[in-house]
C-alpha cells in the first residue's frame, strides 16, 4: 500500500514528468476556487455494496452536532420497508432514526415534511436510482435544508444512487455514453460515479469528464467510500477510488487510484480541473523578463532575517512611519498580531506595523482590507506554506493592490514560503506536502518576479536537485535558489546578494551559462542578462 507521501509524490510526478509541457494560466478575474477551505460540514460518499465497519464509523462519528437524529431518505428505490430501514441504523448506534420520502416536487417542498430535516445531524440517502432522487428532489426545500445541515456541522452519508446524487453534474445512467442530469451540489466541481470497477465504469466516467471540462471524475468501488471533511478526502473501505482529470490543450488527461486510508486534497484537484479548462498556456515558452519598473523586493531563503535585509526594507518602504504591512497568512493557524515578523520591524524602529491575517479571497477582498493595502509602503510575507498565499489572494482585487505597492516604488519581502510566493512561477505548491516541486493548479505565484521560481533554504536542506527538475524541464524560467539567513534585493534587474550565505542562480536557457552560479553577501547578477555583474 502506498503511503500518503508517496501517493502524493506519484500525484506530483503524473501532473508534471508524465503530462506534457505548458498548463493554462488561471485569469486574475477571480480565484479559481470560491471556497477553497472546502465544504462545510462531511460527507460520506459511498460506491454501493456492504457499508465497512470503518465507513459506519465515520458516519457516526462525524456530525459536530450534539443531537444524534438521523434522517433517511430511501426515495432512489421503488419499494423500502421504512421499519427495517429504522431497525439497522438503530442497530448502528442512530436512538433517533426519521424516514423521509416523498411522490412529488410539490411534497419536497412542504414544509411540514421537511421540518424533520431541520433538526438532523446525521442524512443518509439509500441507493437506487439517482434520477428518481434528482426528480422528487432536485431545486426543491428538501435540497435547501441538505445544505444547510453541512452548514451547521452535520453530515450527509449516501451509497450508489444516494452519492451520486450528491454532485450538481451528475451521471444518471448509460452503460458506455453517459446520461447526464443535475444532482444536488453538495460536493462542488465533482462527478461521482459508483459500482465502478465492479461494473467496468471507467469509459463511462472519461466521457462524462470530457464533456465537462472543469469538473473532476471519480470512481468509487463496492465496500469503498470518500469522506470528505473541509478539503480533505479519504479513501474508506476495501477497494479504490479513481481520480481522472479532463485533457486539455496542452495537457493528456490524468487517472489515478487511491486506496483506503490514502488522502486527497480536493481543493488541489479543483484548481487543476480549472486551469486545465483555460485557453492560455502556463508558463509560456516566452515568459516576462526578471525585472521591476519600480519598488524593491528582499526575498530571504529562510532561517534568520539578515538585519541588513531588515533595515534596507523599512528605508525602501519611506522610512521608520511609512505603513508597513504583515501577512503571516502563509503560517495557517490563529491570526498572531505579536508575530515574530512583526516584532522584527518594530524592533528595527518601524512605528507602523499593521497585520492583515486572511485566509479566504473574499476576506482578502474587504474594504478594510482593501484600505489597508491602498495605503502600504511596504509588505511583508511571513514562512509557512504558500499554497495558502495562493487560497486568499491571486486572482483578488487584493493581489491587484499588492502589485500597486511596487508600481508606487515601495517595497515587497518575504522569507521562506514568503520567497517563493513573490515568483511567478511558484514551486512546492501541493497542500498536501512541500516536496512537490510542480504541484498543478498551485504553480503560479502572485508574480512580483516574472520570469523566475524562487526556492528557499538552499543549500540547508540540499535543494538543488529540486530546483533543477523545474529549471530542466522549462529552460525559460530563471531559477533562484537562496539560503538560510541570505536574501537578494531585487531592483530594475539587478539582484544584490545579502546575508550569511549564497543565493544559486540556475540559467537553462544559455548554453555557457555557470549551472548553478552561487554568489555571496555583496555580489550581484543581473536577471535579464543572466550574468554576475562585476
Amino acid at each position: 500500500m502506498m503511503t500518503h507521501r508517496t501517493f502524493n509524490c506519484f500525484i506530483c510526478t503524473s501532473l508534471t514528468l508524465l503530462l506534457f509541457f505548458f498548463s493554462p494560466v488561471p485569469t486574475t478575474a477571480e480565484p479559481l476556487v470560491q471556497n477553497p477551505q472546502g465544504i462545510s460540514g462531511s460527507l460520506l460518499l459511498c460506491g454501493g455494496g456492504n457499508l465497512t465497519e470503518s465507513i459506519h464509523e465515520a458516519f457516526r462519528k462525524s456530525s459536530k452536532l450534539e443531537n444524534r437524529s438521523l434522517v433517511v431518505i430511501p426515495s432512489a428505490s421503488k419499494k423500502f420497508d421504512e421499519e427495517k430501514i429504522k431497525s439497522y441504523w438503530q442497530d448502528k448506534g442512530f436512538k433517533q432514526v426519521e424516514v423521509l420520502h416523498v411522490e412529488s416536487k410539490e411534497q419536497a417542498n412542504q414544509e411540514k415534511l421537511v421540518k424533520v430535516l431541520t433538526q438532523a445531524s446525521h442524512v443518509w440517502i439509500g441507493g437506487g436510482q439517482q434520477s428518481r432522487l434528482a426528480n422528487l428532489y432536485q431545486g426543491t426545500l428538501v435540497e435547501k435544508e441538505l445544505l444547510k445541515v453541512l452548514t451547521r456541522g452535520g453530515i450527509i452519508g449516501g451509497t450508489s444512487a444516494g452519492a451520486a446524487i450528491q454532485c450538481q453534474t451528475m451521471i444518471h445512467g448509460g452503460k458506455s455514453e453517459p446520461k447526464m442530469s443535475t444532482g444536488f451540489n453538495l460536493l462542488p466541481d465533482a462527478i461521482i460515479d459508483q459500482h465502478f470497477t465492479e461494473r467496468n465504469r471507467i469509459h463511462r466516467l472519461r466521457l462524462a469528464v470530457e464533456k465537462n471540462k472543469t469538473k473532476v471524475g471519480i470512481g468509487i468501488d463496492e465496500q469503498t467510500a470518500l469522506w470528505v471533511v473541509g478539503r480533505r478526502i479519504q479513501v474508506l473501505g476495501k477497494g479504490t477510488a479513481t481520480v481522472i482529470l479532463p485533457a486539455s490543450n496542452k495537457r493528456k488527461s490524468l487517472e489515478f487510484k487511491a486506496k483506503a486510508s490514502e488522502v486527497i486534497d480536493w481543493t488541489a484537484l479543483r484548481r487543476a480541473s480549472r486551469v486545465r479548462s483555460k485557453k492560455i498556456a502556463f508558463p509560456s515558452q516566452e515568459m516576462a523578463n526578471p525585472q521591476l519598473k519600480n519598488g524593491t523586493l528582499i526575498i530571504v531563503g529562510g532561517g534568520g532575517v539578515p538585519r541588513s535585509a531588515v533595515h534596507r526594507f523599512i528605508k525602501e518602504a519611506g522610512g521608520p512611519d511609512s505603513s508597513i504591512i504583515v501577512i503571516p497568512t502563509a503560517a495557517g493557524g490563529p491570526i498572531r498580531t505579536g508575530s515574530y515578523d512583526t516584532k522584527m520591524f518594530q524592533n528595527a524602529g518601524a512605528k507602523n506595523v499593521h497585520v492583515i491575517d486572511v485566509r479566504k479571497p473574499g476576506d482578502a477582498d474587504s474594504p478594510e482590507v482593501l484600505k489597508r493595502l491602498k495605503e502600504a509602503k511596504g509588505i511583508w510575507f511571513g514562512g509557512g506554506r504558500q499554497w495558502r498565499l495562493v487560497d486568499t489572494y491571486l486572482g483578488t482585487q487584493a493581489e491587484k493592490l499588492l502589485h500597486k505597492v511596487l508600481e508606487r516604488g515601495g517595497v515587497i519581502g518575504g522569507s521562506s514560503a514568503g520567497a517563493s510566493i513573490q515568483a511567478e512561477y511558484m514551486v512546492r505548491g501541493n497542500p498536501l506536502g512541500n516536496w512537490d516541486m510542480m504541484a498543478e493548479g498551485y504553480e503560479q505565484g502572485l508574480g512580483f518576479l516574472r520570469g523566475a521560481a524562487v526556492d528557499q533554504h538552499f543549500t540547508q536542506r540540499r535543494r538543488l536537485k529540486d530546483l533543477k527538475t523545474v529549471i530542466e524541464r522549462f529552460p525559460q524560467i530563471l531559477g533562484i535558489g537562496i539560503d538560510e539567513s541570505t536574501a537578494i534585493v531585487v531592483q530594475g534587474s539587478i539582484a544584490e546578494v545579502v546575508g550569511s550565505h549564497k543565493t544559486f542562480f540556475l540559467d537553462k536557457k544559455n548554453p555557457n551559462a555557470t549551472y548553478p552560479l552561487g554568489l555571496k553577501s555583496g555580489e550581484r547578477y543581473d536577471l535579464v542578462k543572466r550574468v554576475k555583474v562585476d
